[in-house]
C-alpha cells in the first residue's frame, strides 16, 4: 500500500505508467486537475491553482506570500489524498510536496527527444518544430516552478528513488520494475507508518487553514502533528490568540502549542 510519485517531462510516458500501475495494483491515480479541484477554495479557483500548478510567476520576487498560500493549499490537499496509501500521482514536484511521507516511492521517467516528439505531433497535432517548442517550453516551466517553490532542480536524480530511462524499456516493464520494488519493507504501509501520514495530513491541513483565515492569512508558519498533539512555530508578533482559536477549531487538533519566534520590541 504505497504512495508513488511520478515527476516526467512532457509526453515522457509518466501519465502512461502511473494508468499502468493503477491498473494492476489497484491504486487511486492522482494528477494535476484532481488535486487543483481538492486545493481551490472561495479565495483560490480551481483556475488558479491550476494555473499556479503549469507555470511559476514571471517575478517570484513579487510574490513570495502568494507562493506559499498556493503551497500550503497544494500539499493539504494532496497529503489528505493519499493518506491512506495505494495512491499514484503524476504531477509536478509530488515527491517534494509529500517530503517526510513515509511508504514513499520517488520516481522520475525519462524519454528520448524523438518518441516526446512524436507523442506530442499525435496527440496535439502540431508540426515537427510547434512539438519541439512545446515540449522545451513545459519542461522550462517545470524547472522554474520547482525551483520556484522548493529551490532545487528538477532533475537533480538525487531527489529519486529510482530514474527509468524509457529509452530501451516498455511501459510494461517499467510498470512490473516498480511493482516489484513495492514490495519492499521500506515501502510497506503499516500502522505505524499510516499514523505518521496522518500526523503529516493534519500539520499541512492546519497550515493551509491559517493561510486562509482572514485574521491569520498574513502569516508564514511550520507546523508539526504527533497524534494530533500540534506544534505551530513562526513569527506571530501580537496575532498568537488569533492562531490559537483558529488552530484549535480544525478537527484532528487535540492539543496545541504555539511557540513565536518574533523577537521581542524593543531587543
Amino acid at each position: 500500500m504505497a504512495i508513488i510519485t511520478i515527476s516526467r517531462g512532457t509526453f515522457s510516458g509518466g501519465k502512461m505508467l502511473a494508468e499502468c500501475l493503477s491498473q494492476k495494483l489497484g491504486y487511486r491515480c492522482i494528477d494535476r486537475d484532481v488535486l487543483a479541484e481538492k486545493a481551490a477554495t472561495a479565495r483560490v479557483s480551481q483556475h488558479d491553482i491550476r494555473a499556479a500548478l503549469e507555470a511559476p510567476p514571471a517575478f517570484p520576487g513579487r510574490f513570495n506570500h502568494k507562493r506559499y498560500l498556493y503551497l500550503a493549499l497544494v500539499q493539504a490537499a494532496l497529503t489528505d489524498e493519499v493518506r491512506s496509501g495505494k495512491a499514484v500521482y503524476h504531477g509536478l514536484a509530488g515527491h517534494l510536496l509529500l517530503k517526510g511521507a513515509p511508504a514513499l516511492l520517488r520516481l522520475r521517467i525519462v524519454a528520448p527527444l524523438e518518441s516526446r516528439i512524436k507523442m506530442a505531433r499525435e496527440r496535439l497535432q502540431l508540426g515537427r518544430h510547434e512539438a519541439m517548442e512545446h515540449i522545451a517550453k513545459m519542461d522550462q516551466d517545470r524547472r522554474r516552478w520547482t525551483q520556484f517553490l522548493y529551490g532545487v532542480d528538477w532533475g537533480d536524480p538525487a531527489l529519486y528513488d529510482l530514474v527509468i530511462n524509457l529509452e530501451r524499456i516498455s511501459i510494461e516493464q517499467a510498470c512490473s520494475l516498480v511493482i516489484s520494488m513495492i514490495g519492499q519493507p521500506e515501502f510497506e504501509f503499516t500502522p505505524a507508518r499510516e499514523a505518521q501520514m496522518n500526523d503529516l495530513a493534519l500539520a499541512c491541513r492546519v497550515r493551509a487553514e491559517l493561510a486562509l483565515d482572514p485574521f491569520t492569512s498574513n502569516l508564514e508558519v511550520d507546523v508539526e502533528a504527533n497524534s494530533g498533539a500540534v506544534l505551530i512555530r513562526g513569527s506571530l508578533f501580537d496575532q498568537v490568540e488569533e492562531v490559537e482559536r483558529a488552530a484549535r477549531a480544525i478537527s484532528g487538533v487535540t492539543r496545541l502549542t504555539v511557540e513565536d519566534l518574533a523577537p521581542a520590541v524593543g531587543a
